[in-house]
């Protein structure tokens, strides 16, 4: 099971979500990763789903991180495909620049990736990978 890695990135997705609502330099409308109210409601949402998947469907907690590591990384080739480098709207609707589409990328690439952790299966590697 990959329950560890869903409740890390489900708890960082809330803890990142909540900080978008503060004023702060990091994450908002004008910070270093843009972010708008829609946005941060999404990284919200997408958090609790995946810390409500570690306390009642572990099972499934592995083909819930690959679904959310996907979309994360799919939201962010976006942005970096069709948003300009000095930031804009994704989609119409979710404030994005340049640092937080690679943001995404990046994690979205990590919460994949953290799908694949499993200690209790004997048949996977010490990078996670299964055989």
């Amino acid at each position: 099971m990959a329950r560890l890695p869903t409740l890390i990135f489900g708890v960082i997705l809330v803890l990142l979500g909540l900080l978008g609502f503060i004023s702060n330099p990091l994450i908002g409308a004008h910070a270093l990763f843009a972010a708008d109210a829609a946005h941060n409601v999404v990284h919200i949402l997408l958090g609790v789903l995946l810390l409500t998947v570690a306390f009642w469907a572990k099972e499934s907690s592995a083909l819930w991180l690959k679904g959310v590591g996907i979309l994360l990384f799919l939201f962010g080739l976006a942005g970096v495909i069709s948003v300009p480098e000095t930031g804009g709207a994704l989609f119409g609707a979710f404030m994005t620049n340049r640092f937080s589409d690679w943001f995404h990328l990046v994690a979205g690439a990590i919460v994949f990736f953290g799908s694949f952790h499993d200690k209790d299966d004997p048949h996977t590697s010490a990078s996670g990978m299964k055989f």
